[in-house]
């Protein structure tokens, strides 16, 4: 049976909680009250047992997980594999106001019924598994982040090192040497990722929309490319938005609590960075970023609230690039402004 005709027979509502060394696992039955719990490794043979246990009565099983990074990743591939299993990899955001709706106490093992509870209740809405190209890509994109960090980390102490007059030559010299190699390997790491796109048809001409964005430059082009190429392609904009936490947050409540919004955070980090630096680049080259970063700072917005905002609409311009095929045009996103 393929994996699009299973909806209607589905009769196994499942939910899995996912951390770094577990899987808290609830499964509701519909011919049983109650739900069956257990616990199981996040290993390869854990996901093995796992299944063997949702398939134990040869029913068609609906799973729910958060989408909780290369933690879930791995479980969602294996479930994706297995016949009479689908599986829906949800938000992090949208499966918390569910749950809360639900539970008293927060738990791993609550948590697990809240999302079986979503398998049951909610619209389904399968998940689309990512290429192979494109986890390796994300892979890549996301060591390379890992080793900035360390590089930036490792500048930091020699700076101090450098201010003292104890610290000796041979401490000196070892950070010298320590950041040179992390150079060199983010330069091994960038040029694997540029052949991986290279080789890819539809990577290397999403790769060359980018790069024609005023703040986007190769880097910033694979570290975004990294994050946006496994995405499932039915997603929308907003989706996109929600995904990326930049989503504003409101905080209002009768009229004693009125705080300046915010972005949720609720979502992935790596593609916020990588936004970043793009956005604070564009509001000085590009006329039309510039003049919606004005518009905002002049409607007494903060500058960083201002420039989430322009990360957020070059989000958008991505989105809509991608979609079309087309070239950016700031004319097209800002109608509205006139460059300043």
């Amino acid at each position: 049976m393929s994996k699009e005709s299973v909806s209607s027979h589905v009769s196994v509502y499942a939910g899995i909680d996912v951390s770094a060394a577990t899987l808290a696992v609830a499964v509701q039955r519909e011919d049983r009250a109650g739900f069956e719990q257990r616990q199981f490794a996040n290993s390869g043979m854990g996901h093995k047992q796992l299944i063997d246990w949702l398939l134990k009565g040869g029913e068609i099983v609906r799973v729910s997980l958060e989408a909780t990074g290369i933690y879930s990743l791995d479980v969602a591939l294996a479930m994706d594999l297995a016949e009479n299993i689908e599986v829906s990899v949800l938000n992090p955001k949208i499966a918390n106001r569910f749950a809360q709706t639900l539970r008293r106490s927060k738990t791993d093992a609550a948590d697990a019924v809240a999302l079986a509870e979503y398998s049951r209740r909610m619209q389904f809405v399968a998940w689309k598994r990512p290429s192979r190209v494109e986890l390796e890509l994300r892979a890549i994109s996301r060591h390379i982040v890992a080793l900035t960090d360390e590089h930036t980390r490792l500048n930091n102490r020699l700076h101090a090192a450098e201010a003292s007059a104890t610290t000796p030559r041979c401490v000196r010299q070892d950070l010298k040497h320590s950041i040179n190699a992390l150079k060199k390997r983010v330069v091994r790491l960038r040029k694997a990722a540029s052949e991986l796109v290279e080789l890819n048809e539809t990577l290397a001409m999403k790769f060359k929309q980018l790069i024609e964005i005023p703040g986007i430059a190769e880097a910033s082009a694979l570290q975004l490319l990294g994050e946006l190429a496994p995405l499932d392609p039915e997603m929308t904009a907003r989706q996109w938005v929600a995904h990326s936490g930049l989503d504003p947050a409101q905080q209002v409540s009768g009229s004693s609590v009125h705080k300046p919004s915010r972005i949720s955070r609720h979502g992935n980090r790596y593609l916020r960075r990588a936004l970043y630096m793009p956005a604070l680049v564009g509001v000085r080259f590009d006329p039309h970023l510039k003049a919606f970063y004005l518009q905002l700072q002049a409607r007494h917005k903060t500058k960083l609230q201002a420039l989430m905002a322009v990360a957020r609409k070059l989000l958008h311009a991505i989105y809509g690039i991608f979609k079309s095929g087309t070239h950016y045009d700031g004319r097209k996103l800002f109608p509205q402004l006139g460059a300043v």
